[in-house]
């Protein structure tokens, strides 16, 4: 499947004359290792968006309390479209009355590794383990760091109005994130800013 169907849903959803999301097609896909990136997305909903390089585009989860580096925190992650390669680098409003409008900023960003196996112990391509609904990961960012995994635990077939939903927890290995828990999303600090939510809705449509 080509970027442009895989991103049917992201460009249906979004009006390029007004919104400064990027439309996607400039993303390099062939960079070394895949990349991730967690932005604070002050919505009709305060939340946290995760997402995920796979192949050449960003697959997006929107988690309520935001990712925890702290293992016995289970948090849920509800599946959103796919996003393109280069909403790693946006920042700024969405405008009002369109979709998802509000303030944005890139909370952590950085590189992911693989980690998912099959019961023989060889590496299952990550796009497949996230298919089967187990993905398990190394996350190397400036604030999250260490080994998670997404698990899918309803399918979103059931009955009527029923999404699909996942959990997404930190496991045992590969380092420890920056502090416990997950931080205020009001104070929290752009990794890439170095701006606050209230001062990316100050500074209007942003960069």
């Amino acid at each position: 499947m080509s970027e442009r169907d895989r991103l049917r849903d992201y460009h249906g959803k979004r009006d390029f004359g007004r919104t400064g999301e990027p439309g996607g097609g400039t993303g390099d896909a062939a960079a070394d290792r895949p990349r991730f990136v967690v932005q604070i997305h002050d919505a009709s909903t305060l939340h946290f968006d995760f997402r995920l390089q796979v192949g050449d585009v960003l697959k997006s989860w929107s988690v309520p309390k935001g990712p925890s580096g702290n293992p016995s925190d289970k948090r849920l992650a509800v599946p959103t479209e796919d996003h393109p390669l280069e909403y790693e680098e946006f920042e700024g409003v969405i405008p009002r009355g369109e979709y998802g409008g509000g303030a944005v900023i890139v909370w952590d960003r950085g590189t992911y590794e693989p980690l998912s196996h099959d019961r023989k112990g060889r590496r299952v391509d990550f796009g497949e383990s996230l298919e089967h609904g187990h993905a398990r990961f190394r996350l190397n960012g400036s604030k999250l760091r260490g080994d998670y995994a997404l698990t899918r635990f309803r399918g979103g077939t059931g009955s009527a109005g029923e999404e699909e939903a996942w959990l997404l927890v930190k496991t045992a290995g590969g380092g420890t994130s920056r502090g416990a828990g997950t931080p205020d999303p009001r104070r929290a600090r752009s990794v890439r800013s170095g701006r606050t939510l209230a001062q990316v809705t100050a500074d209007g449509a942003g960069e």
